[in-house]
Formats: structure tokens, sequence, C-alpha cells
């Protein structure tokens, strides 16, 4: 298994003077390190009026910084919104294709339609960001291995046009799709794109199902959008390793997971979603097909201890930091603790057959010094996982 970082430039209050230019050389510092330490790839979100939650509204420049002061590190975009109010597709394969070059060919390309909350901000109707981003798909390797492009479509015309550059590797770079749900590991899967796990505080077991989900899905696509099928799976997940568990507790890794947790939850409007997704869910179960079978041999959920703690911080209760760290702490999802708590927590992935882990690092409050010791405890870590 690859062990990669995963980074949403996160910037919770209290805001010193200079927050913003601080929170950037922080992510490009903890970059290089990484690089440095042999990570496999810098994974870079994008997301637009998220305040505290994420300043990562441009994380093609970012990448381009970062381009410029590492050597051997893939850079990846998880995921480029993909809805042509967000990105026209032209300029997803423009900007990307400049980026490989940048790097000397270390670009990784995702894909996302994105939620609700960005939706409303760009003015894109949630029925149309489906089928723009399976445009987008279509589009973009294909602008990146003809000479001339044609596309014909309700939302794009574009007629015979030399669209450049084209991508430094060859026939282009691997292409992922963000994925929360079933359906969406399904539908990236059948794309022929690598899966980019982006669910929190999911259980081993149902990971391990959500991988077997994905692989079947991949093993049947015999006309991927791409020139080739990306058969990855790469999970992100909340990791911070200190000298000792106790230690680790004291850096308020676990509290820092809680913050972003609730944090996520507010941004997307997650309720919204939860109950739009389940009525989907519904719809799904009676369907034939992969997810339908995924979700009729689901057992009764009944909400996990975690769910239930960051409901009561929700709801505003003040609970404490041992009580957070307890809780959190027994979730797989949330690797926190000794070199030997991570690794072991890291191995239980592994032997799940999956390809990539995301490792979120730069939680919440965890001050930098901290996430730069995590960040070189875990590297020391990558070749007995690889």
């Amino acid at each position: 298994m690859q062990i990669d970082l995963f980074n949403e430039i996160q910037n919770p209050r209290p805001w010193p003077e200079g927050h913003e230019q601080l929170r950037f050389r922080q992510a490009i510092e903890q970059a290089v390190l990484a690089d440095e330490l042999g990570y496999g790839c810098w994974w870079q979100v994008e997301h637009h009026g998220a305040g505290e939650f994420s300043l990562s509204s441009a994380p093609e420049l970012l990448l381009a910084a970062l381009s410029q002061r590492t050597s051997r590190i893939r850079l990846g975009h998880s995921a480029v919104l993909a809805p042509g109010r967000f990105n026209h597709p032209i300029r997803v394969a423009e900007r990307a294709a400049t980026l490989d070059h940048l790097s000397g060919g270390r670009v990784e390309l995702g894909l996302t339609r994105s939620t609700i909350p960005e939706w409303r901000l760009f003015g894109i109707e949630p029925d149309d960001a489906r089928a723009q981003t399976q445009q987008a798909f279509e589009m973009v390797p294909k602008m990146w291995t003809a000479e001339k492009f044609s596309y014909d479509s309700g939302t794009y015309r574009v007629d015979d046009v030399a669209i450049g550059p084209k991508p430094l590797q060859r026939p282009h770079p691997p292409l992922w799709q963000a994925a929360a749900s079933p359906a969406s590991f399904e539908e990236a899967g059948r794309r022929g794109v690598g899966v980019l796990g982006t669910t929190m505080w999911e259980s081993l077991e149902r990971a391990g199902r959500l991988v077997g989900l994905y692989r079947a899905a991949a093993a049947a696509c015999t006309d991927p959008v791409g020139a080739f099928v990306n058969d990855q799976v790469a999970f992100f997940t909340f990791v911070h390793c200190a000298d000792t568990d106790e230690e680790a507790m004291r850096d308020g890794a676990a509290a820092a997971a809680a913050w972003y947790t609730v944090a996520a939850l507010t941004f997307f409007e997650a309720a919204t979603e939860f109950v739009r997704q389940n009525a989907r869910n519904e719809e799904l179960k009676r369907a034939p097909g992969l997810t339908g079978d995924f979700l009729r041999g689901e057992a009764a959920n009944t909400p996990s201890e975690a769910n239930l703690l960051i409901a009561r911080i929700l709801e505003g209760e003040q609970v404490s930091d041992d009580e957070v760290f307890d809780v959190l702490s027994a979730q797989d999802s949330l690797i926190v603790g000794s070199p030997d708590t991570c690794r072991k927590k890291l191995r239980a992935y592994a032997d799940l057959g999956i390809d990539r882990m995301m490792c979120l690092q730069q939680i919440g409050g965890i001050p930098h010094d901290k996430v730069m010791q995590s960040i070189r405890l875990i590297g020391e870590l990558i070749p007995e996982l690889a």
C-alpha cells in the first residue's frame, strides 16, 4: 500500500495576523518534507466558500508551486469540480497538461461533481451536475490524446480544435473519481478510473466491501473513458503519529478529527444530502446491478459511538478531550497514536487490498510542528507498508 498525503489547507480560528499566508507556507513545507521522505502523492482538494474548513480554492496554483519545490512526489487533484460553471473541461485539460510538464510528468487527475452548497454558489442545477461530470470524463482524456478534438452535447460544442498542450505522460495522466457512496464507487469502476474514497468514519468491514464493489465494476469495464483502466483504490482517513499514544492525545488529534467532521457536515449541508442520498439508496436497493446488491446486503445500521459523539458536539454539548480521544481512537478510521499503533491500523487497511492511503495530517488546530513530526514518523513506516 502506498502512503500519500491529503491536504485541505484547513484554517480554524482564531486567526492571527497573516494567517492565510502562513497556512500556504506551512502546506509547502509539509509537501517538501513528504517529498524527501518518500510519500507517494500529495492530493490537493478544491473547495469554494469553505471558510475555516479549507483555503484550497485554487489547487492548481498550489500544485504548480509544489512542482517547482519537489522532485519525486506525485501531484494529485482530489478532485477538480467537473461541472462546467466550476471548470470548463477544456480548461481542466489544459491546466492539468501544463502541470504535467512543469512537474516532469507527476500529475494524477481526479474529477468530481461536488455537492449542494458549491452548486448553489456557482449557479449549477443539481440535475445538470451528474451529466456534466460524465461529459468531462469523456472529453478530457480525448483532448489529451487527439490532435484535433470535436464534441457535441447539449452543454458543450467543440468543432475540430487543437487543444494544447498535451500531457508529458503517455498516453495521459491517471484519472480518478472522488466517491462517498456505494453508487459512486461503482460509477468510478464502470468508468475505468481510480476511486478516491472520501468516506468518513467507515468501518473496516464496510470499507472492504466498498473495495470489492469497485473492483467488480472495474473488472467489468471494457470501454474506459480514458485510454486505459486505472484500477486503483485510494482511501482518505485521519492520521496523526507521535512518539506515544499519550502524546498524540495531548497534540489534540482526536479533537481535531471531531472538529473536521463537524466542519465538513456543516459546510456540505450534510443533513440535506443525507436525506437525498438515503432516498436514492432506497431506489437503488430495488434496482439490479452491483450497487443494488451492495445495499440490499447491508445489515441494519445502528449509529456508531463515533456518530453519536459527533451528534452531541453538533448539538453544542461540551465533550472532554479525553472522551473524544477514547471514543474516536476506537474507530478504525482514526489512525492516531504511537508508531506501533499507527503501523497496526495502517496494516489493517493494507490487508483490505487498498492501493493508496491518503493520510489527512494537517487537521484542524494541530500545531504545524506536530504535523511535521507526524509526517516524519509516518514516513519511517512507508518501507514496511509498500
